[in-house]
């Protein structure tokens, strides 16, 4: 009798210690499982800012707003690139071609034949407004000169563009490169300050506009590149060169209204330019002989 008590004493001692075990491993399990779905949670998250950043167009990176994709060559003398790159600052030494067919027929200046023809496919008084962009800061600022066709062609040559459409920013700012010309990609700031700011510290700067953002200014324009110049604080505005108006082209405007209107959509919303490299200049392009209206303020 007393062996039966003892062996189911000791039998039940065993149960108690074995059931204390598998406890005791699955609290463990839990405790790592937890462990695991925390750390998956702050990756998750940390997956979710980098996105909203990226993505949102509206939302200004963590720690810097400027976004710098890439890059042109420095200037080797800073004080006499300086020089060479304030020389061309007034009004009417700035390029501004228009792209439309209407403005060729009509022989309003800065108008040329591309209005009126296809390239690729595509008419360029349809695409074109990038393109015109391009020229006008190439004309401006560089050794050289050209008109929209010559940099359809540059860049149709030397980048990835496929031509027959309207050029992509990644083109844009591959283009500017090879020009010389030292570029930023960026994005609409939160703060119309901070714009002001990377505006005015900028040569010039390649905007996309569009009223579905805003049509303080621009109607029924879904998307359009436009170049500003010359930032006046004491006015508030900027020197505009509208390729697809000509009513807007060469007319101050407020730059809060270019704010407004950055077409938050896309990836990018406008592209500053800096210093230009003569010796980084792969074209150093000149003619300007083609049949075009030239202005007479342009030598």
């Amino acid at each position: 009798m007393g062996d039966n008590i003892r062996k189911t004493r000791k039998k039940t001692r065993q149960q108690i210690v074995y059931i204390m075990a598998i406890a005791a491993f699955i609290l463990i399990i839990v405790s790592a499982v937890y462990a695991i779905k925390k750390i998956c949670a702050g990756i998750k998250n940390a997956q979710t800012v980098t996105t909203m950043v990226e993505v949102n167009p509206t939302e200004e990176p963590v720690h810097e707003e400027i976004i710098t994709v890439t890059p042109g060559p420095l200037p080797e003398n800073k004080s006499q690139e300086t020089k060479k790159n304030t020389k061309n600052t007034k009004e009417e030494n700035i390029f501004t071609y228009l792209q439309g067919p209407k403005s060729w027929k009509e022989r309003i200046s800065w108008s040329g034949p591309w209005g009126v023809r296809f390239y690729d496919g595509g008419s360029f008084g349809g695409f074109g407004c990038g393109l015109c962009c391009l020229a006008n800061v190439y004309s401006t600022f560089s050794s050289g000169r050209c008109t929209p066709v010559d940099m359809y062609k540059f860049a149709r040559q030397k980048t990835g563009y496929g031509g027959g459409g309207a050029i992509a920013w990644e083109y844009m700012d591959t283009t500017l490169n090879k020009l010389g010309f030292n570029t930023s990609l960026r994005r609409k700031p939160r703060s119309y300050k901070n714009f002001k700011k990377q505006i005015a510290n900028a040569k010039c700067s390649i905007v996309l506009i569009s009223s579905n953002n805003s049509r303080c200014y621009w109607k029924n324009t879904p998307g359009h590149y436009v170049t500003i110049f010359l930032y006046n604080e004491k006015s508030g505005t900027v020197f505009l060169a509208d390729s697809g108006n000509p009513l807007h082209n060469r007319k101050r405007i407020e730059l809060r209204k270019i704010y407004k209107s950055l077409k938050t959509e896309s990836e990018w919303q406008y592209l500053n330019i800096g210093h230009y490299n003569k010796n980084s200049d792969t074209w150093k392009h000149r003619k300007l002989n083609k049949r075009w209206v030239k202005p007479e303020y342009i030598g």
